[in-house]
């Protein structure tokens, strides 16, 4: 049924958009850390799609990349209304370590024990926190 991609295609922007950086009061979308054009959404199976983000960090060495990619992902998992893989990558070029970046943020083991770091957390719980 092709009519029913276009739905979490538009829905991924609108979840990721109003994440805050983890040190500037700009949202990621005003930073432009994340764009329509960074988000593929594929569907894998019956009602479930692999969803891929591609973001660029603000600096080419920015420490933030792992948090921001961590924010991604928390929010995304919350907030999506579907079932999903979540592939979360630096934009190609765009970060001295990307690599190591990109697998970081993308193992489940490594993302669960950075949240069960409670400073780690709070930080990650404001960048996601819908503004009121």
């Amino acid at each position: 049924n092709p009519g029913k991609i276009p739905y979490p295609r538009s829905l991924v922007p609108d979840i990721i958009r109003t994440i805050r950086d983890p040190e500037k009061p700009n949202t990621l979308e005003e930073l432009e850390v994340v764009t329509e054009n960074g988000v593929e959404v594929q569907e894998i199976g019956e009602d479930e799609y692999l969803v891929v983000i591609r973001f660029t960090p603000t600096v080419p060495h920015c420490s933030l990349a792992t948090l921001i990619g961590l924010c991604l992902r928390v929010k995304l998992q919350r907030c999506l209304p579907f079932r999903h893989k979540l592939e979360i990558y630096i934009s190609e070029g765009t970060h001295s370590t990307e690599e190591d970046i990109n697998k970081q943020i993308n193992d489940k083991e490594r993302v669960a024990a950075a949240m069960e770091n409670p400073n780690l957390r709070e930080i990650v719980e404001q960048c996601v926190t819908e503004p009121d």
